[in-house]
């Protein structure tokens, strides 16, 4: 299979966190998106993904799936592996529900602040902007922060006991915060403690490599 990305970007790397936890990454070839040249709206790109968005998974069958929870989904069921997704029913539910506080309260709300209320990726790729709506998704990140922080004194990770694709959305979400200048203030040491722990798994290791 196919993966289509950007590998410096946080949606990207949450794929390929992914990937690496469930031994598929030898699985799979990497083709790079040039999305700061503006490569993800051409026609040509449009055509396996609408929305124009990295990543983009392509299967040996030629089905194209993109969005990070459905790629996601997709590896943890194809490889084998410690689940990602949850193993019962209500392992399921909570992991996707974290995974979206995950994405609402701080990936997205991060994003939604980096493109609209400071340059962004340029004038060229931020064709509209609206810095007062960007700003206030700002405080929206801000309050997931300590949100995260609070659960995180009561839970090993985000979902409970077993590390999940909830853990890989926010500590994407986070290393976006701090390229937008978001820090996690000192006193939030629950969140910090537990970034650290996530840096250590070879998955989030291998990112830098």
């Amino acid at each position: 299979m196919k993966l289509y990305d950007f590998a410096a970007f946080p949606n990207p790397a949450r794929v390929r966190i992914a990937l690496h936890e469930k031994g598929a990454t030898e699985h799979t070839q990497f083709i790079n998106v040039d999305v700061p040249g503006g490569e993800h709206q051409s026609d040509a790109f449009r055509a396996i993904n609408p929305s124009a968005t990295v990543p983009v998974l392509e299967l040996d069958c030629g089905t194209h799936i993109s969005e990070c929870t459905a790629i996601t989904e997709y590896i943890d069921n194809a490889f084998d592996g410690p689940s990602l997704t949850g193993s019962t029913a209500k392992q399921r539910a909570i992991v996707h529900m974290m995974q979206r506080r995950a994405e609402q309260y701080v990936m997205d709300a991060v994003g939604n602040y980096f493109h609209h209320a400071t340059d962004g990726l340029g004038a060229d790729i931020e064709q509209y902007q609206n810095a007062e709506w960007g700003n206030r998704q700002k405080s929206i990140a801000e309050n997931g922060l300590q949100y995260f922080n609070d659960l995180l004194s009561k839970n090993k990770f985000v979902a409970g006991e077993n590390f999940s694709m909830a853990d890989i959305t926010l500590f994407a979400g986070l290393g976006f915060a701090g390229f937008a200048k978001i820090d996690i203030p000192t006193e939030y040491t629950h969140l910090l403690d537990w970034q650290q722990r996530i840096a250590a798994r070879p998955s989030v290791a291998a990112l830098g490599g």
